[in-house]
């Protein structure tokens, strides 16, 4: 990671706080006051960890790391994902590690807000094996800590709750590692929506152009990615603990549930590490979340319209309930079909406004402007009622159900040249 800061810096610059922070409550409170920055908090009270925060907050910062820019953001995940690279660059975790026994208490891990269930990592990456195929699973995961060294870990089901579940059947505990501060192009890797027998470690090796280095851990045949700190644990057998409440994407609360334990035991750190602290609810947590759904939204919309420009998950819509889709309009009716493809391909969607490629769907005036000249409530306008939504949405019933709208804001075919944006054409 610290390779990655010395060119974020000379791009974007690194805001840097001397002073004495506190981990609870006031280095989130930092973090709030800077929500487009990069800033290193140097001085950790009870702490010898600074705390790094906010570097890939914005789509530009994301675009470097990917080596693109903010257009080729999705057209490079798809990439990504299309084509992952074997890797064949692995080294021990004794060459630049120094090992202790696990103890969270080390950790400059923040307590966000007053509501919270405790100090929360939020940029871990949890690697594990599937028990029974051995395929290699990597995600984030939020994780509260319980004490020195157990977390309970929020699983939704998908890759890594199976591997679980597999693990709980044959009566096991699940062998993982967790790795914190890493470059941005591998963490939004581990953030992709692949088949489970794919491996998101090969998916980060495509990003690096096959330059990525993995890990070997001391007490599993786990290698995870280079990153600043790296603890290896279980996931323990029929063990659950009270996770939350946390702050999600949406800034609001979410629910307290009962979420499985790991337990750890070993805590490699690199030389003068750094502790990645993505804040809930910030534009990290809502970039890193939504990047990778928005090839997903692109590809089926892609099956229907093929003249799809790009996609995009809004900041503020939190890079999950709102989609801008830019197309070029070939016949009449494109608009609407893109609007059904893209509330299927993204369930959690709740609007949807389609737009022509004069539009910068990466400026949210330019969509405000498609919306005030290219839309008639009556005739462009689609209202699905009670269709599942995000159990993240505040609006929706208590099992997901909402309402979704989508908004053609194309321009009529025949009637083009009265909707042409004159201070484009000269």
């Amino acid at each position: 990671m610290k390779e990655f800061l010395e060119i974020l810096e000379k791009n974007f610059g690194i805001i840097k706080i001397e002073k004495e922070v506190s981990s609870v409550f006031e280095a989130a409170k930092i973090l709030m006051e800077h929500p487009k920055d990069t800033i290193l908090l140097e001085n950790i009270k009870n702490s010898s960890i600074p705390i790094i925060s906010g570097i890939c907050n914005t789509r530009d910062k994301i675009a470097l790391a990917l080596n693109t820019d903010i257009v080729g953001i999705t057209p490079k995940i798809i990439q990504g994902m299309e084509t992952p690279k074997s890797i064949t660059n692995v080294e021990k975790v004794s060459k630049n590690y120094k090992s202790f026994s696990a103890d969270l208490s080390k950790i400059p891990i923040l307590t966000h807000y007053k509501r919270d269930g405790g100090p929360y990592i939020t940029a871990g990456v949890i690697v594990a094996r599937d028990p029974e195929s051995g395929s290699r699973n990597a995600s984030i995961h939020r994780m509260l800590v319980l004490d020195d060294q157990h977390l309970a870990v929020r699983i939704v089901p998908r890759h890594l709750y199976t591997y679980y579940q597999r693990a709980e059947a044959l009566g096991k505990d699940l062998d993982i590692a967790i790795a914190i501060g890493m470059n941005p192009a591998t963490l939004l890797a581990t953030t992709t929506s692949i088949p489970i027998t794919a491996d998101e470690m090969e998916v980060a090796n495509s990003f690096h152009g096959g330059g990525i280095k993995l890990v070997k851990c001391e007490n599993s045949n786990l290698e995870v990615p280079n990153a600043e700190i790296i603890f290896e644990g279980k996931l323990l057998a029929s063990k659950r603990a009270k996770e939350g409440p946390f702050v999600d994407l949406t800034d609001t609360y979410d629910v307290v549930r009962n979420e499985p334990v790991i337990k750890l035991d070993k805590m490699h750190l690199k030389d003068n590490p750094m502790y990645h602290a993505i804040f809930p609810a910030g534009f990290e947590h809502k970039l890193l979340q939504g990047l990778p759904q928005e090839p997903r939204i692109y590809k089926a919309v892609q099956n229907t319209v093929p003249t799809v420009q790009n996609v995009v998950l809004t900041e503020g819509g939190c890079c999950w309930l709102h989609a801008a889709v830019s197309i070029q309009k070939q016949t009449t009716g494109d608009g609407k079909n893109v609007i059904m493809a893209a509330l299927a391909a993204h369930p959690s969607l709740k609007h949807v406004l389609v737009v022509d490629e004069d539009v910068n769907i990466f400026d949210p005036e330019d969509l405000e402007y498609a919306m005030a000249t290219r839309v008639k409530g009556d005739d462009d306008i689609l209202i699905v009622p009670g269709a599942r939504g995000s159990s993240l949405d505040p609006t929706a019933m208590p099992d997901g159900t909402t309402t979704k709208v989508g908004v053609d804001a194309t321009k009529p075919l025949d009637k083009k040249e009265k909707f042409e944006r004159v201070s484009l054409s000269e």
